[in-house]
């Protein structure tokens, strides 16, 4: 599968000015592929040519944007076991989640926004009747409100899925009439330049999709600072999307963050516990913890604790750790080996804290691989550094509370984060009194599924923006006011 990959700037296949690196399975420690490092001019030419590309493809009618989207996703269904394959060697996802959580939702994003595409953007306000003034005579003035597309826009996307993220935002960017510059994850940027490829076969125009890639602070650095960008779309951690934000502020670019996340499980006296031990079980499983919207806080009553806590247990004893090739395999690696340690330093951290490692909290026996144990850490409290930061890894941390549910409630919003938080309890109504005071920009219902066309985006350091369904072409235009006499 070994590949040497070149850039994608303006539909032309481009060496790199920084050579090449080695993208490593996180599985087998084999390399999978050589990713290309581009230079700060290549990022600014990527730029450049999107901004080139702009005013024809903006221009384009929606019917072409739409059939050029739906071509790509055939080309990627086409591609399908090829691109799992891929996506499993550089993610070191398990076969089911690359197959079903990655190609399969990426595919099916591109549909979406397909269809996207011809959803209208006018939308007619009730005529206004103006008395006469200063600002002329009396009459009737008519209004149109009209999404228009933002521009050039930069996707930067995350490492734990390289197939449903990039998708998430080129495709939507795309159908609005705004070209990308995509700025890839360095461990695993090979999937989004196969997407590339199948939207150059599906005849997106030179410049309407450019992929750059790199290891070197310099590449994102160039593809957020460069004047010909009007947008950044960012997802990854809350203190790189800081910077981001500062560097965004000074030129006006629009933004759309996706960051950190610390959702908080709120487990009532009442709740079927089955159903949340399986929610919350679902943090080591997806991606090995490495998914910004997992359970990572439980805040269970006092009541119920202790079977809680056998119950994950005896749960987390049923999850077999290894091959992501394997049949079988819940929990694959995690990444990179320097992100494997910084998972066991915070669960180093938790004992110090006072935290009681439960189950994991070892390294698992393997010759090669990124491996962590799915890790549960109890009797926790609120000031832990385990409760309150991002360890984005197969780690959770119980916190017991023994009063009402105005406490769970203020356990749950004492926090930087708020992306997306959970409720389980017996008494729905109750569960939506609680989900409506959570401090979030979702929540979970004695579930951790999700609406695909609901709003998706966090409260206070977790993001800014909204995507997802049409809130996400909402996320890649600007409203433009057109008036007229009556």
């Amino acid at each position: 599968m070994t590949e040497s990959q070149r850039l994608f700037v303006g539909g032309e296949w481009v060496e790199p000015d920084g050579g090449h690196y080695d993208v490593v399975d996180p599985a087998g420690e084999t390399v999978v592929g050589h990713a290309p490092e581009a230079s700060r001019q290549q990022v600014y030419d990527a730029a450049r040519a999107a901004r080139d590309a702009f005013e024809p493809w903006s221009r384009t009618k929606p019917e072409e944007r739409a059939a050029i989207l739906d071509r790509a996703a055939d080309l990627m269904q086409r591609d399908f076991a090829a691109n799992a394959e891929l996506a499993q060697a550089e993610s070191g996802a398990t076969t089911g989640t690359a197959r079903g959580m990655q190609v399969a939702v990426g595919v099916s994003r591109f549909r979406r926004y397909a269809k996207g595409a011809l959803e209208p953007v006018e939308e007619a306000m009730v005529p206004q009747i103006n008395e006469a003034g200063p600002m002329g005579k009396a009459g009737v003035t008519g209004a149109l409100a009209v999404r228009q597309p933002v521009g050039v826009v930069t996707c930067i996307t995350s490492y734990n899925n390289p197939w449903a993220n990039p998708a998430g935002k080129v495709a939507p960017a795309l159908a609005m009439g705004n070209t990308v510059v995509v700025k890839p994850a360095p461990q695993d940027p090979l999937s989004v330049f196969r997407m590339a490829a199948a939207l150059e076969e599906a005849g997106a125009p030179p410049g309407v999709v450019n992929v750059v890639s790199g290891t070197e602070v310099a590449v994102g650095e160039a593809a957020v600072d460069s004047p010909d960008v009007d947008m950044v779309s960012f997802t990854g951690s809350t203190a790189v999307g800081q910077r981001i934000g500062e560097v965004c502020g000074r030129s006006m670019k629009r933004q759309l963050m996706e960051l950190g996340g610390k959702g908080a499980a709120v487990v009532l006296d009442d709740a079927d516990l089955d159903s949340a031990v399986a929610g919350i079980g679902t943090t080591y499983a997806f991606y090995s913890g490495q998914i910004c919207t997992a359970p990572t806080r439980a805040i269970v009553h006092r009541s119920v604790y202790d079977e809680f806590v056998a119950r994950l247990t005896a749960y987390i004893g049923y999850m077999k750790v290894g091959d992501p090739r394997a049949k079988g395999t819940v929990v694959g690696p995690v990444i990179s080996a320097a992100h494997r340690e910084r998972i066991e330093s915070y669960v180093e951290l938790g004992r110090k804290e006072g935290a009681t490692v439960v189950a994991g909290g070892d390294r698992p026996a393997f010759e090669n691989g990124f491996y962590v144990a799915p890790t549960l850490l109890a009797d926790c409290t609120n000031d832990m550094r385990v409760v309150r930061e991002e360890i984005f890894g197969p780690v959770v941390a119980v916190v017991p509370f023994d009063g009402d549910e105005d406490e769970a409630i203020a356990l749950a919003n004492d926090s930087d984060y708020g992306l997306i938080d959970y409720v389980w309890s017996g008494d729905v109504a109750r569960a939506f009194r609680i989900a409506r005071r959570l401090r979030a920009g979702g929540v979970g219902v004695n579930t951790i599924g999700r609406n695909m066309e609901a709003p998706f985006g966090g409260f206070k350091k977790s993001g800014v923006g909204r995507d997802v369904g049409s809130y996400a072409l909402h996320a890649y235009s600007e409203w433009q006011s057109i008036v007229w006499p009556g």
